[in-house]
């Protein structure tokens, strides 16, 4: 098994839920040995598609400074020694699963950007949990994790 098939991946969005789960991943893979790798998944927005004039490295930029903001709210200026950070084109839901294939463990926050606050789970989580190829940690609010 490679090193990436032995990595706790966590799923970043921006929201507060990911820099929750992205400091439990790096516990957990601290605590088992395993790398740390922090994705964030971006695409262009379908409204976008037919105007022709749509910059997708506007996109891809946004979402690189997402996954950057989200490292620094969860751990300042220290990030975890071999954290690696991935930007992945594609539907998070789509994405995520298929980067869980032989991986420990994919860690996502309950919910993430979307508008259906009232939700106990969000569409990319619930997703995660049903298809992932491996075991999905689900991180919520003021629920301390013990290793």
């Amino acid at each position: 098994m490679s090193t990436a098939e032995q990595a706790v991946l966590v799923g970043v969005d921006g929201s507060a839920w990911s820099a929750k789960a992205l400091r439990t991943g790096a516990r957990i893979a601290a605590a088992v040995g395993a790398p740390l790798e922090a994705i964030t998944c971006w695409d262009v927005a379908p409204v976008y598609a037919g105007y022709g004039t749509y910059d997708a490295e506007y996109f891809h930029t946004r979402a690189r400074q997402t996954l950057d903001d989200a490292v620094a709210e969860a751990f300042g200026d220290d990030p975890p020694a071999g954290l690696t950070r991935r930007l992945v084109r594609g539907h998070p839901a789509e994405e995520l699963v298929e980067a869980s294939r032989g991986a420990q463990l994919l860690v996502v926050g309950r919910r993430g950007t979307g508008g259906f606050g009232a939700l106990l789970l969000g569409s990319v989580s619930s997703a995660c949990v049903v298809h992932a190829h491996c075991p999905v940690l689900v991180v919520r609010e003021d629920v301390p994790v013990r290793i």
